[in-house]
């Protein structure tokens, strides 16, 4: 059986214990925060949709030529998850999209993360897991409580699709690594995302190519918003089970507050920090309780 890309597969192997998977995970996060910034060079001139179609066709494109898939020794059931897993990734990003369009971040965030949190709650094996399900969704709540007055119906029903479809990534992304040696699976997966975003970002919205210019923030924007943070979590799901990675999940708003104290020098109040110090204590009791199976 060969190998193909050393470099990119040695990095596509499991990591190495809990700590190996949580790093990955700030890694993304860290990424997602620099391409959402380079994101918001790009929209002006392209347009939220067109951001959306450029970033998953560039992501495409660069996974497929990094990972070069075997096409071949792979069951009718393997392409159907890398396929669904395409499906979800685009239809995720999408509905996020159009709850962004209607609601402010902080609280489509925090309704989006009840997907993932409801699936530790679902999927739980450890008495303790939703304690700490219940204890991350406090600290992300408390962080952007003051934007939930007033919300439109349609953003609160677009974010609780991106909800639900974020805890179906979570499941065909953990079994898209089991069945695809490297990243193969992922590059299949994002190039189906990449071919169904062009429809889907023609009906919802203008789609128009970026300047000459600009081509390196949609280069930037595709990898620090798409394959670092999609390779990283496939890798991490390697690693740890869903109902963990789903609490990890949640520390993505705390890590945006973080940023904007640290680069744009946005203060952040007393219950700020406690919201935060939450959702770490939560991801830090979901990583490190050992504990028995709750049930079989």
């Amino acid at each position: 059986m060969t190998t193909g890309p050393t470099e990119w597969g040695e990095c596509a192997t499991p990591v190495r214990g809990r700590a190996g998977a949580l790093a990955l995970l700030l890694g993304a996060d860290v990424a997602v925060q620099f391409g959402s910034a380079a994101a918001a060079l790009l929209i002006p001139g392209v347009g939220v949709w067109g951001v959306l179609v450029l970033r998953l066709t560039v992501s495409a494109v660069l996974l497929l030529a990094i990972c070069r898939p075997a096409l071949r020794g792979h069951a009718t059931g393997d392409w159907g998850v890398a396929g669904l897993l395409g499906l979800t990734l685009c239809a995720w990003n999408s509905c996020f999209y159009l709850a962004m369009e209607r609601m402010p971040l902080g609280p489509t965030v925090t309704l989006e993360l009840l997907g993932p949190l409801t699936l530790t709650l679902l999927g739980s094996r450890r008495a303790t897991d939703p304690l700490w399900a219940v204890l991350a969704l406090t600290g992300v709540f408390l962080l952007s409580k003051d934007g939930f007055s007033g919300l439109d119906p349609a953003g609160v029903g677009f974010a609780l699709c991106a909800a639900a479809l974020w805890a179906c990534y979570i499941l065909l992304s953990a079994r898209t690594g089991a069945r695809f040696r490297r990243l193969d699976g992922l590059a299949v997966a994002m190039a189906v995302a990449a071919a169904v975003s062009v429809p889907v970002g023609s009906v919802f919205g203008r789609v128009t190519l970026p300047e000459a210019g600009d081509i390196w923030l949609v280069v930037a924007v595709a990898v620090l918003s798409s394959v670092v943070p999609t390779a990283s979590e496939l890798i991490a799901l390697r690693t740890i089970p869903p109902v963990v990675f789903s609490v990890l999940m949640s520390l993505a708003p705390p890590a945006a507050a973080l940023a904007g104290l640290l680069v744009l020098g946005q203060s952040l109040s007393s219950l700020q920090w406690l919201a935060m110090a939450l959702v770490v204590v939560a991801c830090g009791g979901a990583l490190l309780t050992p504990g028995p199976a709750r049930r079989e």
